[in-house]
């Protein structure tokens, strides 16, 4: 060793004094924030922080710096680390410098269109900080209206009185209380779907056809107003029971008589008059049927007839999809509305009828009744009113309904509108202020007397000229202004289906000019109303117009100008001669538009609001107050924030001329459509409040538009990782930055045990002479010669990176045995990207066990997968290019179907485009959908039936048998399994033999290959291995082709990416664990019926296909139990005392060593699912799981069942003992815990072939990968007895290396 690198290796320590680590984290912020490049300080700190330790503990502490650290962390608790860009919060945990280029970049990009816009740099920095206000997403309908017919009253009812006063208490007690007399206010509107169709269509005409549901209304108005509540909700019950028999029976269907016959039983105990002539007197009462139909009118108004029967909660829309429909009473629709102090069920009798009808009409069907319904919405709405009632902002006196309206009421439900999905968005920036664009051509429309006001809201209407439903929808927004909006415009795209003719191209005229001339006058917009239904009689619902009535046309239009005060002079002149083709131009650039940038046909009925897209658009459903509420929503979620920034602007570098409110409106327009199409968090954190004069690290540069804030723990992994992407976006982007270190107070031990390299590639890597690219370089020097280290990389979640070349053992490295160099070069390579998502249901579970297959057009199945319960969550390896996703042949597709972006079709399988475009992998969520009639068919059907078996059912049996063609290994490896009988490599025949392996580090590829050379030597059968390849060195995966070609068995290499949702192991002995157990459903192909898990370090004495064909019951897992008959481990055996004796109830203990997986039965039952739950729940206790890969399936056997192997499957000796070693099958080099026995010494004692089986396998391996002088010295096994010194040290580092 060299005296230099012997200096520089003595300053590692691998401990300090309790005293010493007592204020490291603070000297440690002390030496970045005096350094003269802070970041560049951090950096070299916590990335060598093992040798600069002992430096930074003997450094004098400053007390202004403690004390700015412990003000900061009253505010952030130590050791806490947060990010900011631009005033959007970054998960640190996940971040990497891709996922924060991109995100730099589209604020780069905004702030580019911003200063084309004219706004200045200080609010621009503002608009791209902003966030929108932490608006409440919950919308409340207001249904005030004499319409709502409630059956009890909580202010005057006698029974709720003991309420009245007590509101606190009352909170307190909802969840017990809400079944006896809780202060409940439960009301219905009644509607007619018949009369609601109607308004639909826009019939004008009374229809002749019986209309039960009016009438059931009527009659039901009548008791409520004469007789009272109950006795009316009454009338419906009994009303209900005879639908609920009629249904199903057209014989016997509910009619008008029947009807009759419910109300004369209902109040012939309290009339004086016959009854029957009470109800000739009702039909013959218009006024009661008037209100009939505004009860239905009101209805359609609220937008709640297109859900049938509906439930509101203090005015919150209960989806009835979500479990089954509320009933309907004799046609008549009910929605259903429950509010009062507090929410609760509904009145018990009638909930009862309800019930009691629901299970005799459709007992077949699956789902909660409907009280289950109302009481999940109960358990959502009480945490809000507890909150409420808790600040102080309710109060026994307060009308809680008036106060829920009063903040989040609409006066209209528009599933379309208020979803929790997110909606589409484009920027109307981009096109907007450009030469060519069609908004430059629009006039807008404004209500009467707001001309002159700057609007936040925008509506583009895109309309068809040429159909109805675009008549409709633009008279919705002529109806829209008429009604009144102080903060909306409204503009108008015109297109068309077909051709136009003239006179609608004289339209489209005559409203050009009619917006530009006299969008001031008071009645434009009745005139333009009056217009619209002119043209569509004309034009539209009538054959066209001829030629020569275009006169005609134009002398209705001035007489309809002349008559709301327009002058028809303007209009005369100009529609005579006005050009036909300029107007047929300008409707083919505006259709060319929506094409290029919605994708949008020819014809289209769409509402852009602010950039936001609705569309496809129900023309007949669509209304003015739909416009309203889009105006509502956008306001006060994306657009009053940038119009208060916006209002403060000094406008400098803008000609005042041009300074008007359209301008003002573009300028939110575009700024508004732009900044919703971010995509970026919506939460934040009031960095500016922690303070900055000691302890914190401030970059400026007041020409960038990129701000970035970060609280950070310079001694952390995380502070290791963003420490190097914060210098690279210094050196290349330049942002402005405050980095507020926040160390951990107190330590206990070292905080930092690993040195850390950040390697991002830059323009050094190519070279200046050739077309050489060199890659990117991580070097570590001046390392410790006598430290064990392990390489691990530290990469994106999207990627797959493997080694390519690695001479030496990168999981024990020792720089002290590497020779003179001390030098150790490894070369990584990106292999994969991986496409991760999740995978849902409407109103279901994620469909667990559901399997998709990718790939391209012409090869449509090149990688599968199935979906796990856990989140819907699915995974994929894949490179860029544009792949094809979709549903694999077999059960899968014959349940469901992928769900399209609009309605759908609900039997047509269809495929999923996915684009990978960039580094960062794709998260992709898709919906599926049962196919009609299947509805009820579950996905994981039970195969027990052997003739079913025979004849191929069970789960996806005909995929299997398709799929089997298509999975293959790498190049060098044969197809998948074939299950029939054929002749295999080197004379081998029968069923192959599926066998897994892991191993990591050259000790175990050496017991590896020992294992596979025993496996072969023992059977006749065709063999295939399946490595988990996450942890193979290069030169093993150079050797295994020709190890498989020489010995005749078939390989393929798998890999899973750890799911970022699960909870991850840090240590790498336990991550292998947990990939043996965890991953076992998802890692292999779906056509992989069954395999053998064999550890690496097991030596095979039997048949192993005798354990492959072996029955194991219908268990998804067989495992051996572990022996007991060496009594000296009885100690050791800790699953016979505490918990594991209490928690395995009689059951084995398992030794993980050597399993089978019936892996059809695997995921048919969830077992992996299932497993991976009970991981999630017990390995984040430190002291669970000790033993992971064995613990979790013996701990979980309960839930999914093991098969125990006969014992002498598996045999170790540390606790069989050697009685039974003559009948073992396998034998196992498990660890000894007394003696600690090192494996390479106790594999030569223990297995008496196992030295010859070495020796084969080490000269293969050196002739394989050409070290032939290695190969002539490596002797026989009886001419090595004893070993040179130089032997014996190679064997006592791998002995080591081991321990």
């Amino acid at each position: 060793m060299a005296f230099r690198d012997y200096l520089l290796s003595s300053t590692v320590s691998d401990t300090l004094d309790v005293w010493e680590l007592k204020d490291l984290g603070y000297q440690t912020v002390q030496r970045i924030v005096r350094a003269s490049d802070p970041l560049q300080s951090m950096q070299e700190i916590n990335q060598n922080f093992p040798s600069i330790v002992s430096s930074l503990s003997r450094t004098k502490l400053d007390d202004s710096i403690r004390d700015e650290i412990m003000a900061n962390q009253r505010m952030v608790p130590p050791g806490k680390s947060l990010m900011a860009l631009n005033g959007a919060l970054v998960n640190v945990e996940d971040v990497d410098l891709y996922l924060l280029i991109d995100l730099i970049h589209q604020d780069l990009l905004l702030a580019d269109q911003f200063s084309k816009l004219k706004i200045p740099q200080g609010t621009l920095k503002k608009l791209l900080s902003t966030s929108p206000p932490l608006e409440s997403s919950i919308f409340r309908v207001d249904f005030h209206s004499s319409h709502v017919h409630y059956l009890n009253n909580l202010e005057e009812d006698a029974k709720y009185k003991q309420w009245r006063n007590n509101l606190d208490e009352s909170i307190d007690m909802i969840i017990s209380l809400y079944e006896n007399n809780f202060p409940v206010r439960f009301g219905i509107v009644l509607y007619s779907s018949k009369f609601v169709m109607q308004l639909e269509n826009h019939a004008t005409k009374e229809h002749s056809d019986e209309d039960i549901s009016t009438t059931i209304i009527c009659l039901f108005s009548y008791i409520n107003e004469n007789y009272g509540a109950e006795m009316a909700y009454r009338f419906l019950s009994n009303v209900n029971k005879l639908r609920i028999e009629s249904d199903g029976n057209a014989d016997d269907a509910l009619e008008l008589h029947h009807v009759e016959g419910v109300f004369v039983e209902t109040i012939l105990s309290k009339v004086k008059s016959p009854p029957q002539e009470i109800l000739l007197k009702l039909y013959k009462n218009q006024k009661l049927k008037e209100l009939s139909q505004e009860s239905s009118k009101f209805v359609f108004k609220l937008g709640l007839s297109k859900l049938q029967c509906s439930l509101l909660m203090n005015g919150l829309v209960i989806d009835p999809t979500k479990g089954p429909a509320w009933g309907c009473v004799g046609g008549v629709e009910l929605v259903v509305h429950v509010d009062g102090v507090a929410v609760g069920v509904m009145h018990r009798s009638l909930a009862e009828e309800r019930r009691k009808g629901h299970q005799k009409k459709g007992s077949e069907q699956k789902g909660p009744p409907r009280t289950e319904a109302l009481i999940n919405a109960l358990n959502d709405e009480t945490p809000r009113i507890q909150e409420q009632v808790y600040f102080g902002q309710i109060m026994s006196d307060t009308d809680v309904l008036a106060k829920f309206l009063s903040e989040a009421g609409i006066q209209r439900y528009n599933p379309k509108i208020i979803s929790d999905s997110k909606p589409r968005f484009i920027s109307l920036s981009m096109f907007t202020f450009g030469e060519e664009s069609v908004l430059n051509d629009i006039v807008y429309l404004h209500s009467p007397g707001t001309m002159d006001d700057t609007k936040a809201v925008t509506h583009l209407l895109a309309v068809d000229i040429t159909s109805r439903n675009g008549m409709k929808l633009l008279q919705q927004g002529i109806h829209y202004l008429i009604e009144g909006s102080k903060n909306a415009r409204v503009g108008l795209l015109f297109n068309a289906n077909r051709s136009p003719n003239l006179f609608s191209l004289l339209f489209v005229k005559v409203f050009e000019i009619t917006a530009s001339l006299y969008s001031h006058k008071t009645n434009v917009l009745d005139f333009l109303n009056q217009l619209c239904s002119l043209y569509e009689k004309n034009s539209i619902l009538s054959p066209p117009m001829e030629a020569e009535s275009t006169q005609a046309f134009v002398d209705m239009v001035c007489e309809l100008g002349e008559a709301n005060g327009l002058p028809s002079k303007g209009y005369r002149s100009a529609l005579l001669e006005f050009p036909a083709g300029e107007v047929r131009k300008h409707l083919t650039k505006v259709q060319n538009s929506l094409y290029r940038v919605l994708g949008l046909e020819s014809g289209a009925n769409a509402v852009f609001t602010n950039g936001r897209v609705t569309y496809p658009i129900d023309e007949s459903t669509f209304l003015s107050a739909d416009l309203h509420l889009l105006e509502s929503i956008e306001f006060k979620q994306r657009t009053k924030h940038i119009v208060e920034i916006i209002e403060e602007v000094e406008w400098h570098d803008v000609d005042p001329d041009t300074l008007t409110s359209k301008f003002i409106s573009d300028i939110v327009m575009a700024l508004s459509s732009s900044m919703a199409m971010r995509e970026r968090n919506s939460e934040s954190a009031r960095f500016e409040i922690l303070n900055d004069q000691h302890s914190v690290i401030i970059l400026n540069n007041v020409n960038s538009s990129i701000h970035i804030d970060a609280v950070l723990d310079p001694l952390s992994p995380t502070s290791q990782r963003l420490s190097g992407i914060l210098r690279v976006l210094w050196k290349y982007i330049q942002p402005s930055m405050r980095i507020v270190l926040n160390p951990v107070s107190s330590l206990a031990d070292l905080p930092l045990k690993s040195y850390y390299r950040y390697v991002v590639p830059t323009m050094d890597d190519f070279s200046n002479t050739d077309s050489a690219i060199n890659g990117p370089q991580a070097l570590f020097a001046n390392m410790p010669l006598s430290k064990t280290f392990t390489m691990n990389l530290d990469v994106p979640e999207s990627w797959l990176v493997e080694p390519v070349i690695a001479f030496h053992d990168l999981d024990n490295i020792l720089l002290e045995n590497l020779g003179d160099t001390s030098t150790l070069q490894a070369v990584f390579e990106l292999e994969a990207l991986v496409l991760t998502g999740h995978c849902s249901e409407k109103d279901h579970d994620p469909p667990r066990g559901l399997q998709l297959i990718l790939g391209t057009k012409t090869a449509p199945h090149l990688v599968d997968t199935l979906v796990m319960a856990n989140l819907g969550y699915w995974q994929m390896k894949v490179s860029p290019g544009v792949w094809y996703l979709q549903l694999a042949p077999g059960r899968s597709s014959e349940l469901y179907i992928l769900k399209e972006d609009g309605e759908g079709s609900y039997d047509k399988q269809s495929s999923k485009l996915i684009t990978i475009n960039d580094l960062r992998g794709k998260l992709f969520h898709m919906e599926v959908l049962k196919k009609k009639g299947k509805e009820h068919e579950e996905l994981l059907l039970p195969d027990d039936n052997a003739q079913d078996e025979k004849k191929g059912s069970g789960l996806n049996s005909n995929f299997l048998e398709w799929a089997s063609g298509f999975i293959g290994g790498n190049k060098l490896s044969k197809k998948a399994e074939k299950s029939s009988q054929e002749k295999g490599r080197g004379g081998r025949h029968g069923k192959t033999i599926n066998m897994v392996s892991i191993a990591s580090g050259h000790l175990y590829e050496r017991f590896m290959k020992i294992m596979i050379l025993s496996v072969l030597k023992n059977t006749h059968r065709p063999v295939k291995f399946w490595f988990i390849k996450n942890y193979l060195s290069p030169p093993f995966k150079d050797l295994i082709p020709h190890m498989a070609l020489q010995y005749g068995f078939e390989y393929e290499l798998v890999t899973y990416k750890w799911p970022t949702w699960l909870h991850k192991q840090k240590e790498k002995q336990r991550i292998i664990w947990a990939y043996k157990i965890l991953f076992l459903d998802v890692i292999f192909p779906l056509s992989l019926e069954k395999v053998i898990f064999v550890d690496a370090d097991q030596v095979v004495r039997a048949d192993m296909g005798v354990l492959y064909d072996m029955d194991i019951r219908g268990k998804p897992l067989a495992y051996t139990p572990f022996c007991d008959n060496n009594k000296e481990m009885d100690g050791y055996r800790f699953w016979r005392q505490g918990f594991w004796n209490d928690h395995l109830q009689g059951k084995p203990y398992h030794i993980s060593a050597l399993y089978v997986v019936d892996l059809k039965k695997f995921r048919e039952t969830a077992a992996g699912d299932n497993l991976r739950v009970i991981y999630e729940t017990l390995s984040r206790g430190p002291n669970s799981l000790a033993n992971l890969d064995q613990d979790l399936p013996n701990y979980a056997q309960h839930t999914v069942p093991i098969f125990s192997l006969p014992q002498e499957w598996l045999w170790c000796e540390s606790w069989c003992g050697n009685a039974t070693k003559y009948k073992a099958k396998t034998i196992d080099l498990c660890n000894n815990p007394m003696t600690k026995e090192p494996k390479l010494q106790g594999a030569r004692r223990i297995v008496s072939e196992w030295p010859d089986l070495d020796f084969e396998a080490r000269r293969f391996t050196a002739r394989i990968l050409g070290d032939d002088q290695e190969s002539e010295s490596i002797l026989p096994p009886n001419q090595s007895k004893n070993l040179n010194s130089e032997d014996s040290s190679n064997e006592d580092m791998e002995s080591r290396a081991e321990l």
